[in-house]
Parts: structure tokens; C-alpha cells; sequence
């Protein structure tokens, strides 16, 4: 049974809406009252001690638990019969590791807090002048969650130093020495192989988030600055297992989505004790808002964590093996934290909420008891990261050329029925898909619970175009277009054209402008983000139709004649990008030409059809070029994948222009079709409202036409016409209209260009 606790009340006194008092309104209320301030209370307890210690103590004792025992299970630390770098090295790095994640998470989780979760100033805005606001105008969390991310910024650059330099070590088998030939080798391990210049970089990210984590204090800056902090999982995703496991490509995603889902998750329950103590009034929000966000954070951890130990186990048998049984200790750890989570979403927050439980000993239950077995399943984790896996790592002496190239041995040969059954998992986007496919039908949900419908067709083709992002990235055109050209345009133009076709008749931006509900505490939840970033100058660039265009068909020059092509095809990081790339210029081109989500601007449309048509011209050019060509791009990858079945690389090539010249205008037409259909549905609106206009002024434009050809067959002054749906102007007959009758008359003209069935009105 649950023991109510006393009710909560912070520790700093808090207004009626919410704000907290500074410290200049306490002082002045204490001068007037002609006392000092009065003791602390003893009802004033925080939601948790101030000090860091109560949490952090307990938590690295679970880690170092967590990693000493499964190094023990495994044998990952005992001495090597060769090249032994030491206990030191040993047992000290992966308690390096350790401290490296757990600190970059609770950095993560700090910044993303602040730019997110918790108001940046008392108040709820932002002082008026601009110059740097007093300390007591920040809100208290927010003011510990900045010293919280730029202490633990320094943390994660020191301790990502001391992986560097033990790394080193360890893969070299060099005990370690302050002599210089260990401090040259060191200096070429970092800037030349992959797992030191991995290191390397996450040593400068951690740098660079702590330093700006002391001085920004801009909203936006502060996301950005979450951005570049959750940059450092890519090169954590790209060394270790991954990076030579049978799957590399699947082991990759897989564990940088876990790593992101880790960030968010455990990061986000060091940030909710970070700044616990100072939350006040805003305890129960705060804690529904990190619920939800801790509930898709999980999902991604479990799903890509089962999908990274499939890929390392190889089969059921290995779960036997000491690195299967700490697979199993972790799925457990994760499951009970999984219990956790739910019942306090399910139990605990409702009873804070309903009075019945005081915020100390929630957030002691929520924080501590979560903080304690997440540190202990991080410490799995690293210790499995040290373990060697089931499936052999090592390169076979006979590995195929494809293989070495691609990291894949060559398909079947291509038949049509291959095109649906080869796949190859692309976990990356499959998450993207899954995400963006589940967030749109609970919008859809919950404006049909307030009694609002969405088009069905919009929905409809939001999710075809999920289910075709899915296919296009893992599916036959995927699989054949890494070890062919021609298959390779035709997946090109799917992911830059049919795919952004679908997306944006869904109009995901108007769905969710319409399901968010705002937030008024001065935080920026996803409708406010949305909203700025839709109405920001970048917003207004690269959605200019021309920069679009540009954007769009530009690329391709810049791509596929330059050494990102080769770059793309050969690196993993290289082909997720260019997937992106393609994808949100294809979105972008067709937002602006068809698209009804609100955007800084939109074209006339006689300048979307001629964007149209310019860039069909562009294709064409591109793709004639092509199958004229006789000179192969990236000979060193498709002149030496060894294919024994199909046409020759040139051929094969020239067989792409053609796709590109030919395929590529199927989208264009119906983007031009629909382009027309939203004109003359355009002009039946417009010529509607000049009839409703024309009602309500009884032909008041046309009267004055009239007029005007009379006065001028009598030989007067013609006189001006009026605009379209104004009223005649109406002058006294004593005089000449006044000053104040003119400003009230053009006071209620409307706006030149005002649409009245832009949506973007609806969202300004």
C-alpha cells in the first residue's frame, strides 16, 4: 500500500501562475514588512536533496557492479597470453567507457530538458533588453540543468580522453608510457585509423557541447546544442561489434538507435534528478512530459537492442554462451525497468497528481530506484561491448570482392519475382517509418476524439508513403542498387519523387499544428518547434522555389560527379546521408509545388509550372548525358564487384540515363497534374469570393466602371475605380471628405494578396 506523504511545497516561493518569486521581490517584501526573511520552513522539503551525491553515489557504485561482473562472466578482462596491455588498461577501460556514456547521457538529457521540458526564466518569457539577463530572472531548474550539462560536459571530455589513450593501448597491446615513441604511435592511431579518429571525435564534441553549455542560453542554441551532442552516437554506432559484424550495416543502425534511445531515456531520468529539487509548481508537468518521452525511449531501446543481439547471437544456441547469458541479464535488467516505468505512469504520477503521494518520495521512487538499475544495465552493456560475440568477427580469407567493397556478398541475379523477395533490413529508416506512421494516426486519433476528422485519403497516403520509404530503403531496390547503376537510379528517383509524393499530400504539418495542444509555461513543446522552425529565415530559404529547385536537381550534378558517389556507396554513414539528402529535396520540392502545410511563402503558379518544366528539362539533360556517357563512374566499385549476370558496368550504366530520362517524368506529370488541378481550383475560389463581394456592395466595382466611361463621354474628370470588393467612398455634401473618414475607410481594406483559403492563416 502506498503511505500518503506530507503535500509538497518547493523550497522557492512560487506566484500564483507559476513563477518564482526573485530574489529582489523576497528581499523588498521582507524591507517592508520590517522583518527578515523567514526561516526555512520545515514543510519546504525539496522533491529530492540538493545534493548530487544522494543519486550519483549509489548509481556508479550499480555501474561498476554491472561491469566487473560481467567482464567476470565473460573473461573479457583476464590477461592475455600476448601483447597484454595490462590490468590497468584492462579493467580501466571499460570503466572509462562506462563514464563516457553515463555522462554524455546525463548531458543529453540536461540540454534537451532545458530546450524542451523546463521554462528557461522565471517569469515564463524572456526579459525585454538584450543584454544578459540577472541569474535570479533564470528559472531555478533551469539554471541546474546548464551547470549540470556543462559539468558533466567536462566529465564526458575527460573521461572520452582517457578511452582514447587506453584504447590505444589495448588494441596495440602496449602497456601504457610517457616515452615518446608510445606518444608518436598514440598521435597516429587518432588520426588515421578509424576506432582512434572515432575517439577523436567524440572527444571534440564533448568539448564543444561543454563549452557552449556554459555560455548559451538561447533557446534554439540550446537544441543545437542537443543536436551535436546526440551527433557523438554516430561515431560510438560505427567501432566496436558493429563495425565488423556480419551485418555491419543492420549492427550499425541498430545500435545507433539504441544509443540515441539510451541518451534520451536514462539521461532524461539523471536530468529529472538534476533538477527535481528546484521544479516547485511544475513537478506534475514535468513528470507527465518525461513519461511520454521515456516511453518512446524505451520502445527504441528494447526493439534495437534485440535487433543488435540477434544479429551478434546468430542463432538460439549462442544464448548458452557467456555472451548470451549477458544478453539475457540485460533483456531482464531492461524488462524490470520496463515494469518500472509503466507502473509509475500507470499508479504513482496519477496519485501525485490526485494529492495522495508528496513529490519526495515520488521522485525518490521515480529517480532513484530507476537511476540505481539503469546504471547496473549500462554496466552489462559495456561489459558485452568488451566481449567477444558468438559470431566470428574476423574477415574469411576468401571473401568476395562484393563483399570487401560493399560489405555484402553479391545477390541472386535479378529476376523481377527478386524484386519483392530480397531484403535487406534498413533499421534506420524502419524506425523513421514506424515513428512517423504511429505519430500520425494518433494524431488523427485524438482530433477524432475532439470531433474533428481528417481526409481519409490524406491518411491514406501518408502511409503508403511510409510503407514505400520502407521498401525503397530495404527492399529489392535497395539490395540491387548497391552492386548496380540502373537499379540504383530507379531507387533514386522512388526516394527523391514517389516517395515525397505521398508524404506531402498527408500534410503531417497542418495534422499536427491541429492535434498539439499549445503550451503556455513558457516551454517549447513540438507544436511551438514546429511553428519556429516553420516560420524561421532557414524555413524561408531553402523552401524559396528556386533554392528548391536548385536543391533538387542540382544535387544531382554535385553527387553523382564528385567523390560523394563513391562515398555513399562505400560507407555507411555516406549511404544513410545521401538517403536523407535525397529525400528531404524531394520533399521540399514537392511541398512547394503542391504541398497545403503552411510555408514563409508560396509560389504563383504559373512559377510552379515553369519550375516543372525546368526541371523535367534538367532530368532529361541528365539523363541523356548518361546513356551517351563511355566513361564509368566510381570504376574502382562497380568495375570490380566481380558480377557474373547482367550487363556490363557501361551498359548497365547507360541503362541508368535512361531510367533517370524516363522514369524520372512519370512523377513530374502528376506533379504537373496536380499542379493544374490546384489552379483552377485557385481561380473557381477566387471567382467566387469577387461574387460574394459583389453581393454585399451591389456591383459596386462595376457601378463605378460605368461610371467612370459616362464622366468620360460627357467630357469631366475620369474618376478612379475602386478595388476589387471595396465600397464607394461616401462624402458629406457640406465638403470634402476629412482626414479621420479617409484613414477609417482604408483601415478596413483588406490586405493586397491575401488568399482567404491559405492554410498558413490558420497557423500564423
Amino acid at each position: 500500500m502506498w503511505r500518503a506523504s506530507p503535500v509538497f511545497r518547493p523550497t522557492v516561493p512560487v506566484t500564483d501562475n507559476g513563477g518564482v518569486v526573485s530574489t529582489q521581490q523576497r528581499q523588498g517584501s521582507g524591507r517592508a514588512s520590517g522583518r527578515a526573511p523567514a526561516a526555512r520552513d520545515a514543510e519546504r522539503t525539496p522533491a529530492l536533496p540538493p545534493n548530487a551525491a544522494f543519486w550519483l553515489a549509489p548509481a556508479a557504485v550499480a555501474a561498476v557492479i554491472g561491469v566487473v561482473a560481467g567482464l567476470q562472466l565473460t573473461g573479457a578482462a583476464a590477461p592475455r597470453a600476448l601483447s597484454d596491455p595490462g590490468a590497468v588498461v584492462r579493467w580501466g577501460l571499460p570503466v572509462a567507457q562506462m563514464t563516457t556514456y553515463l555522462s554524455m547521457a546525463v548531458v543529453i538529457g540536461c540540454l534537451l530538458f532545458a530546450a524542451t521540458l523546463v521554462p528557461a526564466f522565471a517569469d515564463r518569457r524572456r526579459p525585454r533588453s538584450r543584454a544578459v539577463p540577472d541569474r535570479d530572472a533564470e528559472h531555478p531548474a533551469f539554471r541546474r540543468l546548464m551547470t549540470a550539462a556543462a559539468a558533466g560536459g567536462v566529465v564526458w571530455t575527460l573521461a572520452a580522453i582517457v578511452v582514447t589513450v587506453l584504447t590505444y593501448s589495448d588494441v596495440s597491446g602496449s602497456r601504457l608510457s610517457a616515452a615518446p615513441a608510445f606518444t608518436a604511435q598514440l598521435a597516429y592511431f587518432v588520426t588515421t585509423l578509424g576506432t582512434g579518429q572515432a575517439w577523436l571525435t567524440i572527444t571534440v564534441i564533448a568539448a564543444l557541447v561543454s563549452t557552449l553549455a556554459l555560455g548559451v542560453r538561447n533557446i534554439t542554441g540550446l537544441a543545437l546544442t542537443t543536436l551535436l551532442a546526440l551527433g557523438a552516437t554516430i561515431p560510438l554506432s560505427l567501432i566496436g561489434h558493429a563495425a565488423s559484424a556480419g551485418d555491419h550495416e543492420g549492427a550499425t543502425s541498430s545500435l545507433g538507435l539504441h544509443l540515441v534511445g539510451i541518451s534520451l531515456w536514462v539521461g532524461g531520468i539523471g536530468a529529472l534528478a538534476v533538477a527535481a529539487p528546484a521544479l516547485g509548481a511544475l513537478t506534475g508537468v514535468t513528470l507527465r512530459r518525461f513519461s511520454a518521452l521515456a516511453g518512446v525511449a524505451y520502445v527504441l531501446v528494447f526493439a534495437s537492442g534485440v535487433v543488435n543481439a540477434a544479429i551478434r547471437l546468430g542463432d538460439w544456441g549462442a544464448l548458452g554462451s557467456p555472451y548470451g547469458l549477458l544478453v539475457v541479464a540485460k533483456t531482464v535488467a531492461t524488462v524490470v525497468l520496463g515494469v518500472f516505468g509503466f507502473a509509475h505512469r500507470r499508479w504513482v504520477i496519477p496519485r501525485f497528481d490526485s494529492g495522495r503521494l508528496g513529490a519526495r518520495r515520488v521522485m525518490s521512487q521515480l529517480v532513484v530506484g530507476e537511476i540505481v538499475v539503469m546504471a547496473a544495465t549500462m554496466g552489462l552493456g559495456t561489459a558485452l561491448s568488451r566481449s567477444p560475440t558468438p559470431v566470428p568477427e574476423d574477415l574469411t580469407p576468401d571473401a568476395s570482392p562484393a563483399y570487401l567493397l560493399s560489405g555484402y556478398d553479391l545477390p541472386p541475379e535479378l529476376t523481377p519475382g527478386r524484386m519483392l523477395t530480397e531484403w535487406r533490413w534498413d533499421w534506420l529508416w524502419i524506425a523513421v517509418a514506424l515513428l512517423a506512421a504511429v505519430g500520425y494516426l494518433r494524431g488523427v486519433w485524438v482530433l477524432h476524439r475532439r470531433g474533428d476528422a481528417v481526409p481519409v485519403l490524406r491518411t491514406i497516403s501518408w502511409l503508403v508513403g511510409c510503407l514505400a520509404l520502407v521498401y525503397v530503403t530495404s527492399g529489392g531496390l535497395a539490395v540491387y542498387g548497391r552492386v548496380m547503376f540502373s537499379i540504383h537510379m530507379v531507387d533514386h528517383m522512388a526516394l527523391t519523387m514517389v516517395v515525397p509524393l505521398f508524404l506531402v499530400v498527408g500534410a503531417p504539418i497542418t495534422l499536427a499544428l491541429r492535434a498539439l495542444r499549445p503550451r503556455t509555461d513558457g516551454t517549447r513543446g513540438p507544436r511551438e518547434w514546429i511553428l519556429r522552425v516553420v516560420h524561421s529565415r532557414y524555413s524561408a530559404l531553402i523552401t524559396h522555389p528556386v533554392v528548391a529547385a536548385v536543391l533538387f536537381g542540382g544535387s544531382l550534378l554535385v553527387f553523382y560527379y564528385t567523390p560523394l558517389f563513391g562515398f555513399a556507396l562505400t560507407e555507411h554513414v555516406g549511404h544513410e546521408l545521401m538517403n536523407l539528402h535525397f529525400l528531404l529535396t524531394g520533399y521540399l520540392f514537392v511541398l512547394v509545388l503542391i504541398g497545403i502545410d503552411p510555408l514563409p511563402r508560396r509560389p504563383v503558379y504559373p512559377l510552379r509550372l515553369v519550375l516543372l518544366l525546368a526541371t523535367m528539362a534538367f532530368h532529361a539533360f541528365f539523363g541523356v548525358t548518361l546513356m551517351s556517357s563511355t566513361t564509368l563512374l566510381e570504376p574502382d566499385y562497380f568495375g570490380n564487384l566481380g558480377r557474373p549476370w547482367g550487363l556490363s558496368p557501361i551498359a548497365d550504366q547507360q541503362l541508368g540515363g535512361a531510367f533517370a530520362w524516363g522514369i524520372g517524368e512519370i512523377p513530374t506529370l502528376v506533379v504537373a497534374i496536380g499542379v493544374a488541378v490546384m489552379w483552377s481550383r485557385a481561380d473557381t475560389r477566387e471567382s467566387r469570393r469577387r461574387d460574394r463581394a459583389a453581393d454585399r456592395n451591389n456591383e459596386a466595382e462595376l457601378s463605378a466602371y460605368n461610371d467612370m466611361f459616362a464622366r468620360l463621354a460627357e467630357g469631366g474628370a475620369p474618376a478612379q475605380p475602386g478595388r476589387p470588393g471595396d465600397s464607394p467612398t461616401i462624402r458629406p455634401t457640406g465638403g470634402p471628405s476629412t482626414p479621420a473618414a479617409g484613414r477609417a475607410s482604408t483601415a478596413t481594406r483588406p490586405a493586397s494578396g491575401t488568399d482567404p483559403d491559405d492554410p498558413a492563416k490558420e497557423t500564423s
